[in-house]
């Protein structure tokens, strides 16, 4: 039977971009996520006009996709047999307190449905898809901190009941002062071992 291993991981955290361990962007002077995004984005260029209209949690997460996929051939695998697991202790916080914002004052109610829709957490996981065409299963677990044992073994699972091949998996999360990506791709081929050791291991590299 075919093993699992850890092909490749990023990490974007503390304005710093850091792929399989190698800072490979920085920008000290971003404020805040969404000028730290609005910099990402124009150092990828990805040219993907939907970016725009997301909220900076999705942004984060669409980015630190971007990161991990960057000159990766996937094509070995059906779209079908590519899943995504992510998770994080804030959910869509920062989002609902904007939409809060917009529906707490009677004599000024303007919800939007642009704010609503992203009130969810996998509503990222749908933004890379649609991105990178994966359409395999798809899991957004809400835990206190980060849980290595929780994503593998859901992975792990996927894989042995023939759901999917290939996976990206991780943790992406923003609060009111601080924000971070954590991602991994997960397939037939590495040299890393995929299990909840190696990946609390690697998430951990990064203080």
């Amino acid at each position: 039977m075919k093993e699992l291993f850890i092909t490749k991981y990023c990490h974007i955290k503390n304005n710093k971009v850091f792929v399989d361990g190698t800072l490979v962007f920085s920008d000290e002077e971003a404020d805040s996520l969404k000028s730290f995004a609005k910099s990402l984005y124009r150092n990828l260029k990805p040219s993907y006009n939907k970016f725009f209209k997301m909220d900076e949690i999705s942004k984060l997460g669409f980015l630190a996709a971007e990161v991990l996929l960057k000159d990766v051939d996937l094509s070995a695998y059906a779209e079908e047999e590519i899943s995504i697991v992510l998770s994080n202790s804030h959910s869509t916080l920062v989002t609902d307190l904007n939409h809060q914002e917009t529906i707490e004052d009677y004599n000024n109610f303007f919800p939007s449905p642009s704010v609503f829709v992203y009130t969810l957490p996998n509503i990222m996981i749908g933004e890379i898809s649609i991105r990178h065409k994966l359409r395999g299963e798809n899991a957004f677990f809400i835990v206190e901190n980060f849980n290595s044992e929780l994503i593998s073994n859901h992975i792990k699972n996927l894989f042995l009941t023939h759901k999917s091949e290939a996976f990206v998996g991780g943790w992406v999360n923003q609060s009111e002062d601080d924000f971070e990506a954590f991602l991994f791709l997960v397939t037939d081929k590495g040299n890393t071992p995929h299990n909840d050791f190696e990946i609390n291991r690697l998430h951990n590299l990064i203080p």
